[in-house]
């Protein structure tokens, strides 16, 4: 076939790199470098105080500042943040939840900077772009909230209104199956718990009365979604495909949506973080292509927007040239090969239909389920269950090696990396001083501010909170009077109170402990567990803490429920605490260990806080272990300061992980 034969290629997907770190000028060094390889859309990571509505010079910050992403706490950043990146002709999206109004708000402003001869409406319209904005599945799985359920909702119906009339090329909300898969979501729940969180989203905003019923259709259509795509591809393919249809069917039969393209299944990818493995990370390579292939070889439910992790994320924070790696990935499928010239080549394939159809039919049933919950909302403890439920057996399916991971407990040996010769070195760190240069970046932006001009500005978004006034008008105004993250999020805070999420884990189904091997070490375990506490006089008990603003609890809650399963006593409090509490707890309970469970990269700095706490109420001869994301040098320090043991992913055996800790326990008490 001759070159001018060959069939018209379809455009390709939106081609992202998930990045921001340290600080906002590295951010935007960062990005433009990525544009510059081509790039063709941003997508923003901010750090943990910026996503749950705390500046840096906070006490909840400790540790947290510029670690897993940038730190934006005020106009003044978020300028330098997109400094000669014309906003009006770039496609951002941006992974914030709690605070997705405020950071909406303050894009706004920026683009308003850039282009002074246009009226605040011209830039407006011409914004594209995406904010996350999902806050169910971070009670579900992510743990990023600010707010109660309620309020949160509201804030996200306000922000859909809002848009609708005046950015509307913006998808003000990404519902986001993502963290449900990473937290254990079968396919089958990934599409009902997404689905139903959407159904919660587009009847607040129908009840709130801010759209017409002439512009509802436009809301259906602006929605987007952002989706999970594990190493199973074909299943992964079917159930882009089980997407496709169900949006269809909820959006024409409960919404009465009649146009076709308000209908589509709009949605963006990261593919699979937690199936990445630190046991021959090169492997991880296979995998993300391989999860890349489930959501781009389906022309009928391919992604509009991709972005892939890097081999080396389950070892730390990858490097420029990790990322340019992934971002390779992408464009050799799209360029050289010949993916995008054909139709949907799976159309008519009985496999898939019948897989497709499985899909559909138990997702509907599950949807079912949760509807007569009153909702996902309602429903947020049961679904919260199900998740750790369902992650509790893959970790179990994995440790009997009926699923295999290739290099963690199958084909173990292998040859001496290049890639991790020098593994500090095959990681970036963030850094150091991100966390001081923030903390006087906001002490200089308050110095400089209207500090009366600030203070009439919260007060109005306060009062119209206490309203059912749209709060997306007052928020721009505090943007733009110089109002910081905090200081936004603190004022609805105090209007609308704290939350603190399920864990999930009370009511978890956790390993059967009778089958094959893994059941023989399980038990042995556990009677090990009850030995050692009768030699101590009672029950062991385990202090599971995660310290810090980090919300990935799955590996907390996991070991939460298979110690328990080990007959250890759990006490587990759930995500966000300061060290103090945790302490607080050790001291209350009477714990004969504490576990400390950080992915966020803070560990340098909380778990020397809990050491040290420790020491000071008594407890020093208790023994704290930590697990977490930590690099080799880090573990080392760590274990000088006094730790007793430190777990990373490549220890994936959780009973092993039990067998460890009574060890740690009798060692701490003198036992043989």
């Amino acid at each position: 076939m001759s070159q001018s034969e060959r069939p018209e290629k379809d455009r390709p997907w939106v081609m992202r790199t998930y990045a921001g770190h340290s600080t906002a000028a590295a951010s935007n060094a960062l990005y433009r470098n990525n544009l510059a390889k081509g790039q063709t859309g941003l997508s923003v990571a901010f750090d943990l105080p910026t996503q749950t509505g705390y500046d840096p010079d906070s006490p909840m910050s400790r540790g947290e500042v510029g670690k897993v992403g940038v730190p934006i706490p005020h106009l003044g950043e978020m300028r330098q943040l997109f400094d000669g990146i014309p906003l009006t002709e770039m496609n951002t999206s941006m992974t914030i939840n709690a605070v997705a109004m405020w950071m909406l708000a303050m894009y706004q402003v920026v683009a308003e900077e850039q282009n002074p001869d246009a009226t605040p409406e011209e830039v407006a319209a011409q914004l594209a772009g995406t904010t996350q904005n999902d806050i169910i599945k971070e009670y579900l799985s992510r743990g990023t909230y600010a707010f109660p359920p309620e309020a949160s909702m509201r804030l996200i119906a306000d922000m859909i209104a809002y848009t609708v009339h005046q950015i509307p090329k913006w998808n003000p909300i990404n519902i986001c199956s993502y963290h449900l898969q990473e937290a254990g979501a079968t396919p089958t729940q990934e599409l009902a718990y997404a689905l139903c969180t959407a159904i919660a989203v587009l009847d607040e905003v129908k009840n709130a009365g801010q759209v017409s019923a002439e512009d509802f259709e436009k809301v259906v259509g602006r929605i987007s979604f952002f989706v999970n795509a594990g190493v199973r591809f074909v299943e992964e393919t079917c159930k882009m495909r089980a997407f496709v249809q169900l949006w269809d069917d909820i959006t024409r039969e409960r919404y009465g949506v009649e146009d076709p393209k308000m209908r589509r299944f709009r949605y963006g990818v990261q593919v699979n973080s937690l199936g990445l493995t630190e046991a021959q990370p090169e492997n991880n390579v296979q995998r993300i292509v391989l999860e890349m292939l489930g959501v781009t070889l389906s022309k009928n439910a391919r992604a509009r927007a991709l972005q892939l992790p890097a081999w080396n994320e389950a070892l730390g924070l990858p490097r420029p040239w990790d990322q340019q790696w992934s971002l390779r990935l992408q464009q050799v499928l799209a360029f050289e090969s010949d993916l995008l010239e054909y139709d949907d080549i799976f159309d008519g394939s009985h496999v898939i239909e019948a897989k497709v159809a499985e899909l559909v039919e138990g997702a509907k049933a599950e949807i079912d389920r949760v509807q007569a919950l009153g909702g996902a909302i309602a429903a947020v403890e049961y679904m919260k269950g199900e998740l750790v439920s369902s992650h509790a057996a893959r970790r179990a399916r994995i440790e009997a090696g009926e699923e295999i991971i290739v290099g963690v407990n199958r084909f173990e040996s292998t040859e001496p990396s290049p890639l991790t010769a020098d593994l500090d070195g095959a990681i970036m760190t963030s850094d150091p001083e991100a966390e001081q240069t923030a903390i006087a970046s906001v002490e200089a932006w308050k110095g400089q501010r209207d500090e009366a001009a600030v203070a009439d500005a919260l007060a109005e978004l306060a009062a119209a909170a206490k309203t059912d006034t749209n709060l997306m008008p007052p928020t721009l105004v505090a943007a733009r009077a110089g109002a910081t993250t905090g200081e936004w999020a603190g004022t609805l805070r105090e209007v609308f109170g704290e939350y603190r999420g399920p864990t999930g884990v009370s009511g978890a189904v956790g390993t059967v402990t009778s089958v094959g091997s893994a059941g023989e070490e399980l038990g042995a375990v556990r009677a090990k567990v009850k030995q050692t506490g009768e030699e101590l006089g009672g029950r062991l008990r385990l202090l599971v803490g995660k310290p810090g603003l980090d919300g990935h609890s799955n590996g907390a809650e996991q070991v939460a429920v298979r110690a328990r399963d080990a007959g250890f006593e759990v006490i587990y409090q759930g995500i966000r605490l300061t060290p103090e509490q945790i302490v607080s707890a050790a001291v209350a309970e009477d714990v004969h260990c504490v576990g400390l469970s950080i992915l966020s990269g803070s560990h340098m700095e909380l778990v020397p806080a809990v050491l040290d706490g420790l020491r000071e109420a008594g407890l020093g001869d208790v023994p704290v272990i930590v697990g977490g994301i930590i690099p080799d040098s880090d573990g080392r320090r760590l274990v000088e300061l006094g730790v007793a043991a430190v777990y990373t992913p490549k220890d994936f055996g959780l009973t092993e992980i039990m067998d460890g800790i009574v060890e740690v326990i009798r060692t701490a008490n003198g036992l043989a």
